[in-house]
């Protein structure tokens, strides 16, 4: 006996992840705009220097802490994982499906599953700032030519076809950021004293340079959701202090507006989701760190402080996310309500594909051990998972749960099929027998997204 049922999804203000020691030490926070709720995510774990990195799907945060370490954390289960030790201040870029990093170390591009945890490195000497185009089978980089001028390049995320976009002679390239819609890319040159923004257009090669700030200090340039404007700090003086101005302007330059200012030398900047505001910070003391977040609107041009107190470093809006319309899958034969996409259709009772993945529902019947269960789910003699499946416990509905994830040999006909095992809250009885363990099948992009809002009946 099925129900299904449309489910309407709000508007998404997004969060804005950002660096603060206003708990003692620096570490990862989360600030709604959409009624001023403030949440520390770590514990411990932040360096002055981190930097977040949300993924697109706005589920988790990439970060560099303490002891150089990257750590992936999930804003949701505030779960934290420890993938690898790189110097500070490296970019990390998510793929559009959320599901690997890309990252540059010791003269390598590191491409790393966060699913599998398996990663790759493609050799590039002086490589930074590599970044995933939106096709998530190309990588944008930097890295300098045989005459030591840094260049873009673009790649392929096998590591062949490797292109020079640009002929630059202006010395070295820095903050090199691919526009969301992947057509342009930005970068500041020559270096710190002096920091010029221009933007490349990648089909053509053509280059534009922004006018910037009255002394050509300009810094934390950042992308517009729609690829059109682009936000930085503008270091301005004033006797006897430095502060800096607001700025945004068009892709191409000559469209320069100042939205306000920050009593910062310079300040890192982030668009709202949907590009309508902008987050920054100031409060500034002689050469302090900014204590406070600030963020203003790009028509109505009022600032509004909106945190204040301790040292914050960094800060990031979360992107818009493209919600998947959604429909309610219910089952009175297993007891258990779901969400899934509203694009798939049903195979059976039991199981529902689409484009992208699919669900199939079961009940076990098994003792009372669910550690026992979840390993012989896993490591069945048939290898469904691959030779080396991934067991995470998880509490879900209150309830001791497990998803299994596969490893990269996992057979390919399983259509990347992931699990999630959870303990019914009392056994259910299907025609003559009682099972005391609900499990689900989906592909691993969705295993997560739809175990973790399971409910029974």
């Amino acid at each position: 006996m099925l129900a299904v049922q449309a489910v309407p999804h709000d508007f998404v203000q997004g969060w804005i992840a950002y660096t603060s020691d206003r708990g003692g030490m620096f570490d990862i926070w989360l600030y709604r705009p959409h009624g001023g709720f403030n949440f520390q995510l770590t514990q411990g774990l932040g360096a002055e220097f981190s930097v977040p990195y949300w993924s697109p799907d706005s589920r988790r945060i990439a970060f560099i802490g303490i002891g150089n370490v990257v750590h992936l954390l999930d804003a949701v289960t505030l779960t934290v994982a420890r993938i690898d030790q790189i110097e500070p201040y490296t970019l990390l870029d998510w793929s559009p499906d959320s599901r690997t990093l890309a990252y540059v170390k010791n003269g390598q591009i590191i491409i790393y599953d966060t699913f599998s945890h398996i990663s790759y490195a493609i050799p590039q000497p002086g490589a930074s700032d590599v970044q995933w185009f939106p096709s998530g089978t190309e990588l944008l980089f930097a890295a300098p030519d045989s005459t030591g001028n840094t260049q873009l390049f673009r790649i392929r995320a096998d590591g062949t076809d490797r292109r020079q976009i640009t002929q630059n002679t202006d010395g070295p390239l820095h903050d090199v950021r691919l526009s969301p819609g992947g057509t342009f890319a930005l970068y500041t040159f020559p270096g710190a004293s002096i920091s010029l923004i221009s933007t490349v257009d990648l089909a053509t090669g053509t280059i534009y340079t922004l006018e910037g700030g009255p002394l050509a200090k300009n810094y934390f340039p950042a992308w517009s959701p729609d690829s059109r404007s682009i936000a930085y700090s503008a270091t301005v003086y004033k006797e006897p202090n430095y502060y800096s101005l607001i700025q945004i302007d068009s892709r191409t330059g000559k469209n320069q507006r100042t939205l306000t200012t920050s009593d910062c030398f310079a300040t890192p900047v982030s668009w709202s989701p949907e590009g309508g505001k902008i987050a920054y910070l100031s409060g500034c003391t002689g050469e302090g760190s900014a204590s406070q977040l600030w963020i203003v609107d790009i028509r109505e041009q009022m600032p509004v402080n909106v945190l204040s107190g301790g040292r914050i470093t960094a800060l990031q809006w979360s992107p818009r996310v493209r919600k998947v319309p959604e429909n309610i899958y219910t089952s009175y034969v297993y007891r258990v309500s779901f969400p899934y996409p509203a694009n798939w259709r049903p195979v059976s009772e039991e199981r529902y594909e689409g484009p992208g993945g699919f669900f199939q529902v079961s009940a076990i019947s098994a003792g009372d051990r669910i550690s026992d269960v979840c390993n012989s789910e896993a490591f069945h003699p048939l290898m469904p998972y691959g030779s080396s499946p991934r067991i995470v416990m998880r509490t879900i509905q209150n309830q001791e749960a497990c998803f299994i994830f596969p490893s990269a040999d996992q057979p390919a006909e399983m259509n990347k099929q992931a699990a999630l095992i959870v303990r019914y809250p009392r056994p259910v009885q299907i025609r003559d027998t009682f099972y005391n363990y609900f499990i689900l099948w989906a592909d691993v992009n969705h295993i997560r997204q739809i175990g973790g809002r399971l409910s029974f009946l």
